[in-house]
């Protein structure tokens, strides 16, 4: 992949290290067969969560403290997934980024499916429940590691499509390659607050 940037300091060095995603207010929501025994709702129960999570209710307490709503999903009465929802700041530990979120977006991460329940198509179903609970809300965001095949499938299934992936540049630091829409590819790494990398090649995203 060719990249123009301008400058040699903002060269992509390697492979892309993680893939960002959005859904905007408007956007289409994908319709999913009903998954029968499947509740998902905003978490109250914080045992549950923090059995699903693998997080101890401290830090559970501290994460709903800075501004993150907990998401549990429960089949047949067992508690078998959780995510998690940002509305102040956000960060991605894996990258070493961390940022504010303007009014209207939201940033939703670390999932998780215990093992016994996986590949139901739970993962999908709990990002649009937040996408149908959110009101307020105008763009979300999430990611992944790009070898994370399972996560790409999930996420797609909801509705979102893809704007961009993250890679390190040669100056140190990091940069969005664009992928679709300019406009949401741009808004992308405003909120990360990463330079974008324009492509020089015709070939689509």
């Amino acid at each position: 992949m060719r990249l123009s940037s301008g400058r040699d300091d903002l060269e992509l060095v390697g492979a892309p290290i993680g893939r960002l995603y959005t859904w905007w207010r408007g956007d289409p929501l994908p319709g999913l067969p009903r998954v029968p025994g499947l509740v998902i709702e905003p978490a109250t129960d914080l045992a549950a969560l923090a059995a699903v999570a693998g997080h101890s209710p401290a830090v559970l307490q501290t994460r709903m403290a800075e501004g993150h709503t907990p998401y549990l999903a429960w089949l047949d009465g067992t508690p078998v997934a959780s995510g998690w929802l940002a509305t102040r700041e956000a960060a991605i530990g894996e990258l070493g980024l961390a940022f504010a979120l303007p009014p209207g977006n939201r940033y939703l991460w670390d999932f998780v499916t215990l093992p016994p329940w996986r590949g139901r198509g739970i993962y999908p179903r709990i990002l649009q429940d937040m996408l149908r609970r959110e009101t307020s809300a105008q763009r979300f965001w999430v990611g992944h590691d790009l070898d994370n095949v399972a996560s790409a499938r999930g996420i797609l299934k909801a509705g979102f499509v893809a704007v961009g992936e993250v890679g390190r540049l040669r100056g140190g630091g990091l940069g969005l390659v664009p992928r679709g829409q300019v406009e949401r590819g741009a808004a992308a790494a405003a909120l990360l607050g990463i330079p974008i990398l324009q492509r020089t090649d015709t070939r689509s995203g």
